[in-house]
């Protein structure tokens, strides 16, 4: 299918201030990292200053210099741009700081900032900056929203131009690790570690290393069995340690920019170690033993919890999961292991708080997992922008030897990549946020809307501001206070607030005549106390528990007045309405772009705008009926409400 080239949709400027840095262009060291570099930056040049660069072979004469420079204090993907003598030199310690850096000049070209005097030194915030792709070999995609995958197809591995197209995109924001198929390995996918599909993987690993981005694969931990012909797939077993190092040994071989696997084990019906009364360290550090031969690490997924869990059951609490499989397990990890952790200790929601292992741990090195696909969120069909949430959440606190940031991709084979045009803010915004953890969602916003649409005060104005009133226009015409789940099970769109209640998948809201909230203080569940202090005695208190965390923590009668004075009960009618005004107000900024905006994106985003404000109205309408029928307590601004 054919794909569009989102925010490196390069335009024409007329100004001519820039022309002269870029009229020549040389690379000291002629490395895989600095052709692309060289490359990108005369497709820049062409697009955008419309002139053809010539390269040079001496510094003097260039106007932009790519130089290595091994005692650069920026490291190996840090970068330095400095204008010096009339001319801009991009330095770092590897190529891949000259690649981001030469993105970095050129996103500069495209906001239209000068250039002259540029003074600017970057080292990536984190170290893995990775996007975690469910795509399955048949072509379908685990919660996606974009279409299909344009890595598989009819039990195939696609490698043609779009795969180039994405790496360029990833490269561009700052990614540089890309897991391509899904956690949840099954059929063929498990043979991804075989010759079968060694030629295509090969391939499109060659692809991914001219951008800097390290592939990976999704393990399956049977493998040994399913592959092997073992009848065991114990990670304490002599003979799957050997299995292990045979087949870590010809897939390194085979594939020389591969780094790794991700593996999720003993979770949601998924192989793991438990089957064999081993534990997490166990299983990952066999894989870890295996792998270290050859430079490769294993990233294990920490979401493991029952899912068998009886409704009935009010002390069980899923939230407690984590921190009880893994914080046991602190510093029992090989070096080689990074343990990936989703950001709150439920399942993406549009609020939820921080999970407790990821501060717990003190001996292990942590990847922070967040998702972009909005699964909880509106699933592409919602503008909802969630690099706010992500800057609350990733202050580094939880960072180690080896860390970084995972987000479960976006992308589909649609034109557009992400199906919903403003959805590729989140994509952008997380390769940005994970490389450079100061930046504002503002800023990143604003980036964004310009690489995208163009240098324009009234297109940019509008788009960032309906990205930054998305994501807590979302939470208020959705789940109230940190709740969460109130969705359809299954397919988790759209209002269903008993959908979750009663089943086994730990996911209650507690909702009765009185009050709605799971208690998690010492007194119910116990979960507060995962946390250090003061967090836990913070949380554990009512009075003091952030009220956007609420009935996370708390069972809170309708009629506890909020610090706004406001009772629980006004405020969910109140926010529910406001939320629904929001997503119509979403719609009206958009109109006002007609014109302003490439005819078939606006008219793409308008669908979407429109099928966004009608379903906030079905949510207003489900959540204010059923918490008024739970209740019997009228909305004081008499608004309607059906009975």
């Amino acid at each position: 299918m054919s794909y569009e080239n989102a925010w490196l949709n390069y335009r024409m400027r007329q100004d001519c201030r820039d022309k002269k840095y870029f009229s020549k262009v040389y690379a000291g060291d002629n490395c895989l990292y600095t052709q692309t570099a060289v490359r990108e930056l005369e497709i820049a040049a062409r697009e955008i200053l419309d002139i053809k660069t010539e390269r040079v072979g001496n510094c003097e004469t260039a106007g932009i210099w790519l130089k290595l420079d091994q005692n650069s204090e920026a490291g190996e993907e840090g970068y330095h741009i400095r204008e010096k003598d009339g001319r801009i030199i991009i330095s770092s310690a590897g190529g891949r700081g000259l690649l981001y850096g030469s993105f970095a000049l050129i996103r500069r070209l495209q906001l239209e900032q000068t250039l002259e005097g540029i003074c600017i030194e970057q080292v990536p915030s984190n170290p893995y900056r990775m996007l975690n792709h469910w795509d399955n070999m048949d072509g379908s995609i685990e919660r996606g929203y974009s279409g299909n995958s344009f890595f598989f197809q009819d039990e195939m591995v696609l490698v043609n131009e779009r795969t180039r197209a994405y790496a360029r995109l990833a490269a561009s924001a700052g990614i540089n690790a890309s897991v391509i198929n899904n956690v949840n390995v099954r059929g063929n996918a498990t043979k991804l570690i075989t010759d079968v599909y060694g030629e295509e993987l090969r391939q499109m690993s060659e692809i991914f290393a001219q951008y800097g981005i390290r592939l990976f694969l999704s393990l399956n931990f049977a493998a040994p069995m399913e592959l092997g012909n073992l009848d065991t797939a114990d990670p304490l077993d002599d003979r799957v340690k050997a299995w292990w190092k045979e087949a870590m040994a010809d897939i390194f071989g085979r594939i020389p920019n591969l780094g790794g696997f991700l593996v999720k084990a003993d979770s949601e019906g998924r192989p793991g170690p438990f089957t064999y009364g081993r534990d997490h360290a166990d299983g990952a550090n066999t894989l870890a033993e295996a792998a270290a031969p050859h430079g490769g690490v294993i990233i294990w997924r920490c979401f493991v919890y029952n899912c068998q869990q009886d409704w009935r059951d009010r002390k069980t609490d899923r939230a407690k999961a984590g921190y009880e499989n893994f914080m046991p397990l602190d510093g029992k990890f090989k070096e080689n292991v990074i343990l990936q952790i989703k950001n709150g200790p439920m399942d993406f929601q549009v609020r939820e708080p921080l999970s407790p292992l990821l501060d717990g741990l003190q001996d292990t090195n942590q990847i922070l997992e967040v998702q972009i696909a909005q699964e909880y969120t509106g699933q592409q069909r919602h503008i909802c922008y969630l690099i706010p949430m992500f800057k609350e959440i990733s202050d580094g606190s939880f960072r180690k030897n080896n860390w970084g940031m995972a987000a479960i991709s976006n992308t589909g084979n649609d034109e557009n990549w992400t199906g919903h045009d403003l959805a590729a803010a989140n994509l952008y915004g997380f390769g940005r946020l994970s490389f450079d953890s100061e930046l504002t969602a503002e800023e990143i916003a604003e980036e964004w809307a310009v690489c995208t649409f163009g240098k324009n005060e009234k297109v940019t104005k509008t788009v960032v501001k309906m990205l930054l009133m998305s994501w807590p226009a979302y939470e208020k015409y959705t789940s109230p206070l940190g709740i969460g789940w109130m969705v359809n099970p299954n397919h988790h769109y759209g209002p269903n607030v008993d959908g979750y209640e009663y089943d086994r998948w730990g996911t209650y809201h507690r909702a009765d005549h009185l009050g709605i909230g799971v208690d998690r203080s010492s007194r119910g569940t116990g979960y507060a106390r995962q946390y250090r202090e003061p967090l836990a005695s913070i949380y554990e208190n009512i009075l003091t528990c952030p009220e956007e965390l609420l009935l996370f923590f708390h069972h809170v009668p309708y009629t506890y007045r909020l610090r706004s004075g406001k009772t629980l009960i006004q405020h969910i009618y109140d926010t529910h309405f406001e939320g629904a005004q929001d997503a119509a107000e979403l719609a009206v900024l958009w109109d006002s772009l007609e014109g302003c905006i490439s005819e078939k994106v606006f008219e793409r985003v308008k669908k979407r705008l429109e099928h966004q404000k009608e379903h906030a109205g079905e949510w207003r309408d489900q959540i204010n009926t059923y918490f008024f029928r739970k209740s019997m307590i009228p909305d004081e601004k008499g608004r309607h409400i059906y009975e």
